[in-house]
């Protein structure tokens, strides 16, 4: 079966696939409320967009805590992990504590 074209917004999109759902008919109603104070044309259209930006922040957040789990774990490796300096660090403690050193003479 091949999708149909919609047009939102000067954009076309080419809709192949299908999402079906039951709610309950109290769920529909305030589903449809919205739908109609939102100025949505189509019931669907309401639909997918709520649940589109509902699926793209929980997508964001998650895409937030790896990023933080993986930063925090970089950090407390350096700090306490048993890696040793690089030839750059030793070199720029080196000159570091010489020059501090003739400050305090």
């Amino acid at each position: 079966m091949r999708g149909r074209k919609v047009n939102y917004m000067d954009t076309t999109i080419n809709k192949e696939e299908r999402i079906e759902l039951r709610v309950s008919a109290q769920d529909k109603m305030i589903f449809k409320r919205a739908q109609e104070l939102s100025g949505d044309k189509s019931f669907s259209s309401f639909i997918v967009r709520i649940l589109k930006k509902q699926a793209e922040e929980i997508v964001a957040e998650y895409d937030r805590v790896l990023a933080s789990e993986k930063d925090r774990e970089l950090f407390f490796n350096a700090v306490f992990g048993n890696g040793k300096p690089n030839e750059n660090l030793v070199e720029a403690a080196k000159r570091y504590k010489a020059k501090s050193s003739e400050l305090w003479k």
